[in-house]
């Protein structure tokens, strides 16, 4: 069992305006570095609020890093067959540069078809735009030179070409990451074969990382996330929250598993979505029986998809922190924060990490 570095995960839902949930987001990250978490991933997404609020993720980070100082700044995900990879490389410079260093950058091929014909690309092509893409976006973070130019992006992206995560559900996506030396992102969403909801999410992700960890470079050390959704709320708030996920959960279930929901209570249903709602004792205890994040050296939580407040949601990261990671032996603090930062040096042979 690792002791998996806490993180703080958002898709920015609120009900709220766009500067509203902005805003939010800032606050929810200050207050996750506030009590020691190591990292905080922001979503990418296009076209709509209600799949997620975020279209440009480095700039929301780029304010972050001003309002911060240890806490790593990370993607999760930025869409490379939409984006330009030039362009995301030269962002994710600055940003670096704004922050000290803090940058961490998840990408993926993407999972929503229907944003990819505003941007002039082929969501049946993806995985080839992704692979193309990748490879400038790798080669420019590294300083080398792009399409056959001399052309190096400024300012440089020192080592951020060895700060990359792939997010992925499938083994094959997790030998690559792992033969490529990067991160491996794992969500909670993870894909039932066949709409076997019964199957825990440990036994589909567990084969994923031993993949990935069987293809890593000689050397290097394993990067590995475990999304997951939780809210930890005091026990007077323990009935309003229940209210509150009742809705999401049932439509997620519906969506994501096929699920006829009728008659299935809320804690039911907590369970086939994978959320991790109620108390700390509560929360501790489910957590507890994931093997995944046992077997993660990270761990973020967001709190979609339960419709939490703002202030709920500032609580529950308190309560992750104060709570629930000391019961579970989740590493939290600036000790985590830095080991975060250094991970990635153990893949670089004959660099000591720091």
């Amino acid at each position: 069992m690792t002791s998996p570095r806490l993180g703080f995960f958002t898709r920015l839902l609120e009900q709220a305006s766009a500067a509203d949930r902005y805003r939010f987001a800032l606050e929810q990250i200050e207050q996750a570095e506030r009590h020691g978490f190591a990292s905080a991933w922001v979503a990418q997404h296009h076209f709509g609020e209600h799949e997620g609020g975020l279209p440009s993720p480095f700039v929301l980070l780029a304010a972050a890093a001003q309002r911060t100082s240890r806490i790593a700044l990370a993607t999760a995900v930025v869409t490379l067959p939409i984006d330009d990879p030039l362009r995301a490389a030269e962002d994710a410079a600055v940003l670096d540069a704004l922050s000290g260093g803090r940058v961490q950058l998840g990408v993926a091929s993407g999972g929503t078809p229907s944003s990819f014909r505003p941007f002039g690309r082929d969501p049946e092509q993806r995985r080839e735009i992704f692979a193309d893409h990748f490879a400038v976006f790798r080669d420019a973070l590294a300083g080398r030179g792009i399409r056959g130019t001399e052309a190096r992006i400024y300012p440089s992206g020192g080592d951020l070409d060895r700060r990359i995560w792939q997010a992925t559900f499938s083994v094959d996506g997790g030998v690559r990451a792992g033969r490529d030396g990067d991160g491996l992102l794992l969500s909670r969403t993870q894909p039932r074969p066949g709409g076997a909801h019964e199957i825990p999410l440990h036994d589909l992700q567990l084969p994923i990382i031993d993949a990935y960890r069987a293809q890593l470079p000689e050397g290097a050390a394993p990067r590995v996330l475990a999304s997951r959704t939780a809210v930890v709320v005091d026990e007077e708030n323990r009935t309003r929250v229940l209210e509150l996920a009742e809705r999401g959960l049932r439509e997620l279930a519906q969506t994501m598993h096929g699920i006829d929901t009728d008659g299935i209570g809320i804690d039911e249903l907590a369970r086939l979505t994978d959320t991790h709602v109620g108390t700390p004792d509560e929360v501790a205890a489910s957590l507890g029986a994931d093997l995944t994040i046992d077997a993660a050296t990270d761990v973020s939580f967001q709190v979609h998809s339960i419709d939490a407040p703002h202030e709920l949601t500032l609580r529950s990261l308190e309560l992750l922190a104060t709570e629930v990671a000391p019961r579970l032996g989740y590493a939290v603090g600036p000790a985590a924060a830095a080991a975060l930062h250094s991970a990635h040096l153990a893949a670089v042979p004959g660099q000591e990490t720091a």
